[in-house]
């Protein structure tokens, strides 16, 4: 299973990065699991300076911005 944290303050491009990650392991049937991280303390302590940010099963693999379905689908397939 994949876990992925979704780190940012809850915009709407925080949000929009979760349930693109959600369908599209849904898509590829792959088990993942989706938290979104709200607490700026816990997003700093992963160096993240600019949201949203995707941590993948521990390690930082975005910052800033939206990141692509490819980049995604990508991830989705990891492990």
């Amino acid at each position: 299973m994949q876990h992925f944290k979704v780190l940012g303050s809850g915009c709407k491009s925080c949000v929009n990065t979760a349930e693109m990650i959600s369908k599209k392991a849904a898509e590829l049937d792959i088990e993942a699991e989706v938290e979104k991280v709200t607490d700026m303390a816990e997003i700093m302590s992963f160096g993240v300076m600019s949201t949203p940010g995707v941590v993948l099963n521990g390690k930082v693999v975005h910052a800033g911005g939206m990141p692509s379905p490819e980049q995604v689908e990508q991830w989705c397939r990891q492990g």
